[in-house]
């Protein structure tokens, strides 16, 4: 029993039953993120203006990883040992998805869904073309943003495209008769996907050498943001974070 105004002792056991708690309760932290970014979320962030109008450079999202089911590129580094997919399901056409690039199987793209197996799908003079039938455009305000790197405004002619099966977004064209705005038909194997970015002109996708992307090289479907940042504040400058913070995109769906 501890004396009036004297110090309870510690003994080494008591310290080393404290210790071996925190160690527990850090190792099953890091098993509980390790499931929820298996199976459930993963974050990503967005180093280029490939989906610029949907994702800016700068956006912090989340992708759901039980969208398609669960490939080896599921998990981090590819590790497990899988063949193809398991609780497989068929993305939707005009969802915005992670893959793995098909060349390296490591690498990691994010495109929107434009075809399906068996579609087929060409551009000619910078119209889509999906099954021989041209995709409707709507012309709308064009897209006014900065430039990550030299910090300049960029203005782009910005439409609205209506998919087959009614989804609706919006794409960038700088005009009609640049890279890959005519193709040869492309016609989508079975187990693929066609993908393209929402920027048209500035975008390197399946009309290139990226190719078709293979099911069981999805990593999941991009749901919404939950920061975003212009790059005009460093890590270090604190006080500038407020004003390089896009506030207005947190937390705001992918359409």
């Amino acid at each position: 029993m501890a004396l009036p105004g004297s110090t309870t002792m510690t003994t080494p056991s008591k310290r080393q039953e404290g210790f071996w708690e925190t160690v527990r309760t850090v190792v099953y932290a890091i098993l509980v993120a390790l499931v929820i970014r298996t199976l459930m979320f993963e974050p990503f962030n967005i180093p280029s203006g490939s989906m610029i109008p949907t994702l800016l450079v700068g956006d912090y999202l989340f992708v759901s990883k039980f969208s398609y089911g669960y490939s080896k590129h599921s998990f981090p580094f590819s590790i497990m040992p899988i063949e193809g997919r398991i609780f497989e399901s068929t993305p939707q056409r005009g969802d915005v998805v992670v893959f793995k690039l098909p060349r390296d199987n490591k690498t990691d793209y994010i495109k929107r869904v434009i075809g399906l197996p068996g579609d087929t799908v060409q551009m000619q003079d910078g119209r889509l073309f999906i099954n021989g039938t041209l995709v409707e455009r709507e012309r709308v305000d064009d897209f006014v943003y900065r430039d990550n790197t030299t910090g300049s405004l960029l203005r782009s002619l910005q439409y609205k495209e209506h998919l087959p099966g009614g989804k609706v977004h919006p794409i960038l064209e700088d005009g009609d008769n640049r890279r890959f705005d005519n193709t040869s038909e492309f016609k989508v194997p079975e187990g693929h996907v066609f993908m393209m970015g929402d920027n048209r002109d500035h975008s390197l996708d399946s009309r290139s050498d990226v190719g078709f992307v293979p099911a069981e090289n999805l990593v999941g479907r991009a749901e919404f943001l939950f920061f975003s940042t212009d790059g005009t504040s460093a890590t270090w400058q604190v006080w500038r974070w407020p004003l390089a913070t896009r506030f207005s995109r947190f937390f705001t769906g992918i359409n």
